[in-house]
């Protein structure tokens, strides 16, 4: 697997909010120095969910530093239960995180760049900036927010990009025109895009409605993104009579491997697909939180990735697993 998890245990050096809504964390790794790592990696982090371990995934900000890792958690009302985990550390405190992984895989050869980040999608994309304007290319980046009072790291982007940054507030009536952005780049453009789930499904229609190279747009997305509320589920296995029940606070990946029945997985982002299981059965709707399924693959609901997508309802699956004793 690309994403062999390595860790170690790491103390919170420092606390800060950048907004009212987001929190800079740094980290510092406990007994040695970083290792060498991609600009716009992520590492997952150890949280408590009501008493029960978990882990959260969170991107590195900025640029490399020899003895701390910089994250940001957005707290999120919508959420399962890790930023809430993240909003109560204070420093001094000891968690375990671990070793960087990125998914990106930038091809840095390239002379000309979009960089596109909504909300909280910002943390991996300052980094990447940062080591584009060092190599003097040619880049152009585009931050969509709710307000310019919701844009992290605001300042710190301005002092390294001026005008080449440009906010999207929709509070001021400005949202980022896909079509138009990608009609502007030379045809050899390399586009990097981190945010919710409808920006980057937007932005796959347009470029490929525009005709561009679909390895040419690079994206990473965070599970917690979908199109319906997060709320508890059930699943239920196939020719088994078996039913679990997905709280909130979980992934499915994670209440099916509890349950025994052991699904195999990677990025647990949504990215690499490796976890897609059979759907037998919807009784509800399924929120296909994914970018690894096409438009069309996701309206058939033929197969979900338990890792990060989830349902309103129920659905039938079949794991594949098979096991005499169950």
């Amino acid at each position: 697997m690309r994403f062999e998890l390595k860790w170690t245990k790491c103390t919170v050096d420092a606390i800060r909010d950048v907004t009212p809504a987001i929190r800079e964390i740094v980290l510092r790794p406990e007994g040695f120095g970083i290792e060498n790592y991609a600009i716009g990696s992520h590492v997952n982090v150890a949280v408590l969910i009501d008493g029960r371990p978990e882990t959260r995934c969170y991107s590195l900000v900025g640029d490399i530093a020899p003895d701390r890792y910089r994250i940001a958690v957005r707290r999120a009302p919508d959420s399962r239960g890790g930023s809430l985990h993240m909003w109560s550390l204070r420093p001094g405190a000891t968690i375990e995180v671990s070793n960087p992984a990125s998914l990106f895989e930038i091809d840095w050869s390239r002379k000309s760049f979009c960089l596109i980040a909504g909300g909280i999608g910002i943390t991996p994309i300052i980094g990447i900036s940062s080591a584009l304007t060092r190599r003097n290319a040619e880049v152009e980046l585009h931050y969509a927010v709710k307000s310019r009072h919701d844009a992290a790291f605001l300042d710190e982007l301005s002092g390294s990009l001026g005008d080449r940054l440009t906010i999207h507030a929709s509070d001021e009536g400005k949202r980022i025109n896909l079509d138009d952005t990608f009609g502007r780049l030379p045809a050899d453009a390399l586009v990097i895009i981190c945010g919710p789930m409808r920006l980057l499904e937007a932005a796959r229609r347009s470029w490929a409605a525009a005709g561009r190279v679909p390895t040419d747009l690079r994206y990473e997305t965070f599970g917690s993104s979908g199109l319906l509320p997060t709320e508890a589920f059930r699943v239920r296995i196939d020719n088994s009579g078996l039913e679990i029940v997905v709280s909130e606070s979980k992934s499915m990946l994670a209440a099916l491997n509890e349950a025994g029945y052991e699904v195999m997985s990677d990025c647990q982002r949504g990215e690499c697909g490796v976890c897609a299981i059979d759907v037998v059965s919807v009784d509800g709707q399924i929120d296909h939180r994914d970018v690894f399924f096409s438009d069309q693959q996701k309206k058939s609901n033929g197969r979900i990735c338990p890792c990060v997508s989830r349902a309103v309802g129920a659905i039938t699956v079949d794991t594949l697993y098979r096991n005499d004793a169950l």
